[in-house]
Order: C-alpha cells, then sequence, then structure tokens
C-alpha cells in the first residue's frame, strides 16, 4: 500500500497509516469518558486524533516521540481534519522510512548550512567574522543548529527549521540591506544568525518537539545572549584583543528585541536601525511560513479560502487553481 501524507487526507478516508505521536493527553469528555488526543506528524505536517472511550492503559502504552501504525478513519470537523483512531501500534523505530517523516533532507540541511557557511565567511567587518567563526567551528553547536526546529507548532516547527528560517532570513536581508544605507549589513546578517540561536538549548528535538526545562525557565532570548557571551569570550581569546563593547552590545540588543513589543515576550523594544530591520524581517518571515504551512494543511479543498485559523485571526485566500496567462 502506497503512502498516504497527512496533506493528502480527505473526509471519511479509511486511515492505516504510521505517524510519528506527540502531544499525548488523556482526558474527559462532556460525560466524563475519557478520550486519547494526540498529535500525529510526517514530513507534510501534523494532525490531531482521538481514540474515544480510551484509558490509562491506551495511554502508556506508548511515548511521545514513538512511531504509531494508527488505525481508523479521517474527519473533516470544525474547519480542520482529524483522525478518529480504532487502534493503535507501536512500530519499530528501525522498520521506518525516515524519509517520510523529513521535512528537510539531509542533502539539504548541508546546502543550507554551506550557505551560512559561505555568507559569514564573505563579511568584512574584522570582529564580527572573528566571532562567526567560533561560532561555525563549534561541532557541538552547529550539530545542534543542523536540528533544531524554529518552533513547537508555529513556524518552521520541525527539524532542521531553524536552520531553513536562518537562511531564508539571510537572502531577505541581503536584498533589504543596500537599500537602506544607514543598515550595516554585516551586522543585521550576524544579527540573523545570533538571534533565534538560543532555540538549540530552549528546544528538544531528538524525536518529538517540545522544551527542554532550562527552556521552560529561561527562554531562547536569554539563552541566546549567555551563548553569544559565551562566543565573544572565545573570540577575544582567539584575538588576542578586546572585543569591541559598542559592537557587542548591539549584537546582543538585537537578541533581546527581535519579538518588537513587550507583549510578545520581547525584554526591548527595537532601538537601532539593525534591531528594527531584524525585527520585521524576523516577523515576516514567520507570517509566510504559518501562511504557506496554513494553506498546505488545509483540509478544505474545495474551498478558494481556508479555515479561520484563530493564530492570524481570518482566512487567508489560496485562490483558484487558474492563475491566467
Amino acid at each position: 500500500m502506497s503512502r498516504r501524507f497527512i496533506t493528502e487526507l480527505t473526509d471519511g478516508e479509511a486511515v492505516d497509516q504510521v505517524f510519528l505521536a506527540a502531544e499525548k493527553q488523556l482526558r474527559p469528555n462532556r460525560t466524563g469518558s475519557l478520550y486519547l488526543q494526540v498529535r500525529l506528524s510526517d514530513r507534510t505536517g501534523s494532525i490531531t486524533s482521538m481514540m474515544w472511550n480510551a484509558d490509562q492503559k491506551h495511554y502508556e502504552s506508548f511515548a511521545n516521540g514513538d512511531f504509531l501504525r494508527i488505525k481508523g478513519n479521517a474527519q473533516f470537523y470544525n474547519g480542520n481534519m482529524q483522525v478518529i483512531v480504532k487502534s493503535i501500534t507501536k512500530v519499530d523505530p528501525d522498520q521506518i522510512d525516515r524519509v517520510d517523516f523529513e521535512t528537510v533532507s539531509s542533502k539539504q540541511i548541508d546546502e543550507l548550512f554551506a550557505e551560512v557557511a559561505a555568507k559569514l565567511r564573505a563579511m568584512n567587518n574584522y570582529y564580527l567574522k572573528n566571532l562567526a567563526e567560533s561560532i561555525l567551528v563549534d561541532n557541538e553547536l552547529m550539530g545542534q543548529l543542523r536540528r533544531a526546529p524554529a518552533g513547537v507548532k508555529n513556524h518552521h516547527a520541525y527539524q532542521g527549521g531553524l536552520l531553513a528560517h536562518i537562511v531564508s532570513l539571510m537572502r531577505v536581508a541581503a536584498a533589504v540591506a543596500p537599500h537602506y544605507e544607514e543598515l550595516d549589513a554585516d551586522l543585521l546578517l550576524m544579527g540573523v544568525v545570533l538571534h533565534d540561536l538560543g532555540k538549540v538549548e530552549e528546544l528538544t528535538y531528538e524525536s518529538d518537539l517540545g522544551y527542554s526545562d532550562a527552556g521552560q525557565l529561561l527562554g531562547h532570548i536569554v539563552q541566546g545572549v549567555g551563548i553569544l557571551d559565551r562566543k565573544i569570550a572565545e573570540t577575544e581569546k582567539q584575538m588576542a584583543e578586546p572585543f569591541p563593547v559598542e559592537l557587542g552590545l548591539r549584537l546582543k540588543h538585537m537578541v533581546v528585541s527581535h519579538h518588537g513589543d513587550y507583549e510578545f515576550g520581547s525584554p526591548k523594544l527595537p532601538m537601532t536601525f539593525e534591531a528594527i530591520a531584524l525585527h520585521y524581517l524576523d516577523n515576516l518571515d514567520a507570517k509566510i511560513a504559518n501562511v504557506r504551512q496554513l494553506i498546505a494543511e488545509d483540509a478544505n479543498a474545495s474551498s478558494n479560502w481556508t479555515s479561520y485559523n484563530p493564530q492570524l485571526g481570518r482566512k487567508i485566500l489560496k485562490g483558484s487553481t487558474d492563475k491566467g496567462s
């Protein structure tokens, strides 16, 4: 039987596929009966599944991050596709074709990382170039960057997503910086790499996506500043001279202000040209990624519009297949 991916499922379709499990919950319904809710995913996206009349035995039969063979039916409900589960069987990971669960392939990761390294090593600023090198030669940190997502549920929420987000931002920054003479292109580029780097420590991503204890307690902004402090100290040793104080402050300011507003968890508002540019470019890339995912996963295939998305506060026009000439 050929693989049916999540974005291919249709209303009423029988489901018999292997998925990656996450966010399992045993919950009561209105009458007090228990049901099992699990987030299922493959390389195309994720979907909510429910097993009615479940119990503790069902809940304990697998862990988040396990591969499960799910039998049931797809159901279009309240604007979204879901899976009503009849049976769950845990599957040996060695029997899984990992390609079915890789949003970004190993080859693509190599290409993305090579692009990051090339762009950083092409910078003109002596101090930023040395700082970048201290980051690039850190095999442990770069190994984390190659695997980390940019988020758990929102934009680029898949292994390798953080690297994809950084490369996308690098390309946009390279296009925008020459248009504004006030912008320091090297400083903006370095800010792009650093702004979410704390997510390699904030998130867990060896199997299912989640938050580390340190990530819950500190968050990627604080952790990102910690990484930057360590890398500046290493750079000073390598150069045998101090790293410019103001340059370090400007880099840290981009990290702590990139969310843009206090209500979105930003400790500081952007107060430099580069910090302002980074915030808006970051927001643009995240929003476009959200909309792209919303359209790709939308179950309402017969409509030119997606279902209402609470996070965005709107529907999105998918448009017709006839684009004209």
